[in-house]
């Protein structure tokens, strides 16, 4: 269905993968997996078409039908789920030519038109997109709403529900779990397990990609390679190969060394001396096999607060929400320095409400939020990147927090974060998803907060 024949691709001056060959047959399911950057989301870009290879090619199976999930968000008044039933063109198609035939009084055509609508489907489509939005949390009365009363959120996943929608050959998927709840992504898991189409998956959850792939295709260090299994027979096989590379090297060093010695020692000697010229031709036609590289580039940490405040941060019988509606009502909780949370609950639920109320960015509607003294809050959300100056370097970034710190202590820094040489000084507008995220975090751990690792407890925490 899909073949890759020695391709290679360059964003800039980088190299993202060279000679890259893979094949995707018909209803394989494969995770795409790499560092932040790797260049996961330009092969998807490549598949589309809207990329072009700087050498090789890309085969695709002619009239192959390509769904994916649409990054500009919807709008407007239209019932959420008309924008759902909008992913299937040909049953859309279908319908405005019934439209058509209608009018014109044409009965033959209609009944040519209505035979294809139940070739395809067409008449159980309304209740698949109720099953679809359905499993993605949406509740019986917000299949009739309109898009404009979604939050973000909700609206990513209609463009997702819509993408399923899509009768399709190809599911392209790049992290689509980012705004799922567990119930929603354990109902994912399962409809991509009976999808029977190729799948190919973006993501970093590793447990999702075991529930749904039976492949991965990893992109490191310019090279890619297909492993069968899902993401934990790929950690085994990878570890396995990484062992077997790195003693590869280490022999061939000791070889190296041992025939550069007996070089040093006789070359000067007339009766060893052709000895030590054919080791020198032999080192020289030698394919060096590079160390295996197993350790994480990353190697940052939170520096330490100036202050650390106990407790950090007090709600007594807090209510937060929108437009004076509460959200959230009668909260009473307490963060203690040191802690450690993990905040769970469904979409809808009041997370993203509670965790502004704690920022400081949501004032409450009713009670107290009580401060520590000195308290710095540490706050990453999907606006942090929004907030990135596209022309601005790593470095310049940082350098606009502290003025009077050392450029090299600012480098130092940002290396901690795989930011390292000209990667520091590149414009944001050339940077992945990833490595934008990975800025935003290297910006908030530059500030030294001391209430960004918290754990909670709540007293009560009340739904209205």
């Amino acid at each position: 269905m899909i073949a890759l024949r020695e391709v290679t691709l360059r964003r800039g001056a980088k190299r993202l993968f060279g000679q890259a060959s893979a094949q995707f047959p018909r209803g394989q399911k494969c995770g795409v997996t790499g560092a932040n950057g790797a260049g996961k989301s330009s092969l998807f870009a490549l598949i589309k078409g809207e990329l072009l290879p700087d050498s090789g090619d890309i085969e695709l199976q002619p009239g192959l039908v390509i769904a994916e999930v649409a990054q500009d968000l919807p709008g407007g008044a239209t019932p959420a789920i008309e924008h759902v039933l909008d992913g299937d063109a040909e049953l859309r198609s279908i319908e405005a030519q019934l439209r058509e035939a209608e009018a014109a009084g044409n009965g033959s055509r209609l009944g040519e038109l209505h035979d294809k609508m139940a070739a395809i489907g067409g008449y159980a489509a309304r209740s698949r997109a109720a099953r679809l939005m359905n499993g993605l949390g949406f509740s019986e009365t917000g299949l009739e709403r309109a898009i404009d009363t979604f939050s973000g959120g909700w609206r990513v996943r209609l463009n997702l529900a819509r993408a399923l929608m899509c009768r399709s050959d190809l599911l392209l998927l790049d992290e689509p779990t980012n705004h799922l709840d567990l119930d929603a992504i354990v109902w994912l898991e399962g409809w991509l397990r009976g999808y029977s189409g190729t799948l190919l998956l973006i993501s970093h959850d590793r447990e999702f990609l075991d529930n749904t792939v039976s492949s991965i295709f990893h992109i490191e260090a310019s090279g890619v390679r297909l492993y069968s299994g899902n993401y934990s027979s790929f950690e085994r096989q990878r570890a396995e190969l990484l062992s077997q590379q790195q003693a590869l090297h280490d022999k061939q060093q000791r070889e190296i060394a041992h025939m550069k010695a007996f070089v040093e020692r006789f070359r000067a000697k007339a009766t060893k001396a052709r000895q030590a010229q054919s080791r020198l031709k032999q080192l020289a036609r030698f394919e060096e096999i590079l160390p295996a590289h197993i350790s994480s580039p990353f190697t940052f940490s939170f520096r330490s607060a100036a202050a650390h405040p106990d407790p950090a941060l007090v709600l007594d019988a807090v209510a937060a929400g929108y437009r004076g509606k509460p959200v959230l009502s009668a909260v009473r909780l307490e963060l203690r320095a040191g802690a450690r949370i993990g905040l769970l609950g469904r979409n809808g639920a009041g997370k993203s409400t509670l965790i502004k109320l704690l920022a400081g960015e949501l004032a409450p509607l009713a009670g107290e939020r009580i401060e520590g003294k000195d308290l710095k809050v540490g706050y990453f959300e999907q606006r942090q990147l929004d907030q990135l100056r596209p022309g601005d370097s790593p470095l310049q970034h940082l350098a606009r927090l502290d003025p009077t710190v050392r450029e090299q202590e600012l480098r130092d820094f940002l290396g901690g974060f795989d930011f390292r040489g000209d990667d520091a000084l590149a414009p944001v507008e050339r940077f992945s998803g990833g490595e934008r995220s990975r800025l935003a975090l290297a910006l908030i751990a530059w500030q030294r907060p001391n209430a960004s690792r918290p754990t909670i407890s709540i007293s009560r925490c009340a739904m209205p």
